[in-house]
């Protein structure tokens, strides 16, 4: 018995569907998320805002941070505290507001 190979004569080309975000928009046009806004921000000083549903000290469930944003994702934030350099790495759950000191940055209004 003679072992059997296959072997392929043309190829297929698939052209993948266009991409398109949830809002129904073209890719490469930022969407005002949050971590979008602060990324832009990047860097500039300003006042952070988070609360938590358990104590972060004694009868204390809030935590202010002044400072920048070093990086922010989908579901956290990286800051740099001014005074201390010290960086926080907080969940975006729990982040309530930020105060900047300076305009901040924000995408183009123009369609």
């Amino acid at each position: 018995m003679m072992p059997y190979y296959w072997t392929p004569t043309t190829q297929q080309q698939m052209t993948p569907p266009p991409v398109t975000l949830p809002s129904g928009r073209p890719p490469g046009r930022e969407e005002s998320y949050i971590e979008n806004i602060l990324r832009l921000n990047r860097g500039k000083p300003g006042t952070f805002h988070f609360s938590f549903e358990h104590a972060v000290e004694q009868g204390k469930n809030t935590k202010t941070v002044r400072g920048v944003v070093e990086a922010a994702g989908r579901d956290h934030v990286i800051l740099r505290e001014i005074k201390s350099n010290h960086r926080f790495l907080f969940p975006m759950i729990y982040f309530d507001f930020a105060e900047y000191d300076e305009e901040m940055n924000y995408f183009n209004q123009n369609p």
